[in-house]
């Protein structure tokens, strides 16, 4: 496939899993909603990225489908980026963590299992069972990842099987001793009892977002576009958190406002308040004041304001929040070399 510098951009989403409905509902909140045609279709497009197309694939698929070209951005779990992806290859990544999807990668045993509650535990049932002339046996779809954890905890006599129904039945049925599995809740674990090792986390994952390293370099077009996801993405996510805080208060003039608010400059905003006269019918001098303040500080907040006489508080959330350059697209470039 060649690439012309007038190639629109190509972004793949997850069609099915956890990912499916989350990653549209990122996409909306991002202001780059996706529009289907129809659910049976597997295109679809972006209203304010003109000339970028989406794909939709099995979120198995799409690191491999970003390492292959297919596309050049793409949205998949981190587990499966981490798992997938090939060494040295031009699958990239590009934000680790978009705030949605989370979930654990764990080691889970048998409740019956009652002595068996840590990775060390583990590593003298493996022994046990190389005593015994077999190997222990683990139901798994992240090979890689899961024979890292182990080697590196120092059990080094397994098998991994891989399957391609429920997971959690491997250790029922009689196949696999234990699972290596995602988990959100645990529930579906508890449900077939199950439970996972007190330090057996392989991984703790969520929706990351992909990029293939070739494609993006020489294709223009497709980096400005990317460079516009980045934005909207960026700040959407900074923006989390805080709030923008007006409430009015009775002063000479505003730099008398400013110096009452900034007696505690720990609650004097994200960098300061921003305060303007109001022009009021009865002559008295009322000042609006602006700050953006984080949640956890709302309250402490809220109560020096009143404590210096300001009245009809207001709180809004932000929608977005831009710093100076976007840190995301700073760091693709590097890693593109561009």
């Amino acid at each position: 496939m060649s690439y012309n510098g007038s190639n629109g951009l190509r972004l793949i989403l997850p069609s099915d899993g956890a990912l499916d409905e989350p990653s549209r509902d990122f996409m909306k909140a991002c202001s780059l909603s996706v529009k289907r045609p129809s659910s049976r279709r597997y295109t679809g497009f972006i209203p304010t990225i003109k000339g970028a197309t989406v794909l939709f694939q099995r979120a198995a698929d799409v690191t491999s489908k970003i390492e292959e070209a297919s596309a050049d951005l793409g949205i998949t779990g981190l587990d499966r980026y981490l798992e997938y992806h090939r060494e040295g290859g031009d699958a990239i990544l590009i934000m680790e963590d978009l705030g949605f999807g989370q979930c654990d990668l764990v080691l889970a045993v048998p409740n019956a299992w009652l002595d068996v509650t840590s990775m060390s535990d583990l590593a003298d049932v493996a022994l046990e069972f190389r005593q015994q002339g077999r190997p222990l046996r683990i139901a798994t779809k992240f090979h890689r990842l899961v024979r890292r954890f182990l080697l590196e905890h120092g059990i080094n006599h397994f098998n991994l099987i891989m399957t391609s129904g429920a997971i959690e039945a491997a250790p029922a049925a009689g196949f696999a001793d234990l699972i290596a599995d995602l988990t959100a809740s645990g529930e579906t674990l508890r449900e077939n009892r199950l439970r996972p090792l007190e330090d057996g986390t392989v991984l703790s994952a969520q929706a990351c977002l992909v990029g293939n390293r070739a494609t993006l370099r020489k294709n223009s077009q497709a980096l400005r576009q990317t460079r516009a996801i980045l934005e909207m993405m960026e700040g959407y996510l900074q923006s989390r958190g805080y709030y923008r805080l007006s409430a009015n208060l009775r002063a000479k003039s505003a730099e008398d406002v400013a110096s009452k608010i900034l007696t505690k400059r720990e609650l004097a905003g994200f960098r300061g308040p921003t305060v303007s006269r109001v022009y009021n019918v009865d002559g008295e001098g009322w000042h609006t004041v602006n700050l953006v303040i984080s949640r956890e500080r709302m309250l402490e907040v809220t109560d020096h304001l009143r404590s210096v006489g300001a009245t009809d508080i207001s709180v809004s959330p932000l929608g977005y929040m831009f710093k100076e350059q976007c840190a995301a697209y700073e760091a693709l470039l590097r890693k593109l070399g561009v």
